[in-house]
């Protein structure tokens, strides 16, 4: 879709917003199947901060991967805020489906696609 952009998206590197806005994307998926899964537990009366992190961190890693593919009237400052903002929620996440890792399968997973989002955010904003 940044191919078709009709105007100049200037100095950004287009391949670490691209890897950004998928990371987060796929992080949305990722947090609310962790968190649905959770629910499933029989042990969800244990796992009620890890579901409530990964509800935060999958709408706030869906509200950055929308802002990121908005280009008209970009604002860097705000752009960096939401990025930030981002990076802390995939890192949180990450450390708390990390603890119920060895439990449950979901949560492995989570915390890896977690760790990936953040690291992309934190490639985004090497070159912002």
């Amino acid at each position: 879709m940044l191919r078709t952009y009709p105007k100049d998206l200037g100095s950004i590197d287009q391949a670490a917003l691209v890897a950004c806005i998928d990371a987060c994307f796929a992080c949305v998926q990722t947090c609310t199947a962790c968190a649905d899964a959770c629910l499933s537990e029989d042990s969800v009366a244990d796992l009620t901060t890890c579901i409530r992190t990964n509800l935060d961190c999958a709408d706030i890693c869906a509200a950055n991967g929308t802002i990121l593919s908005r280009h008209t009237g970009y604002d860097v400052n705000l752009t960096r805020a939401v990025v930030e903002a981002c990076r802390t929620a995939c890192s949180t996440c990450s450390d708390e489906c990390g603890r119920h890792a060895e439990m449950h399968e979901h949560c492995k997973i989570c915390a890896e696609v977690c760790q990936r989002c953040r690291e992309a955010c934190d490639a985004l904003l090497a070159v912002l």
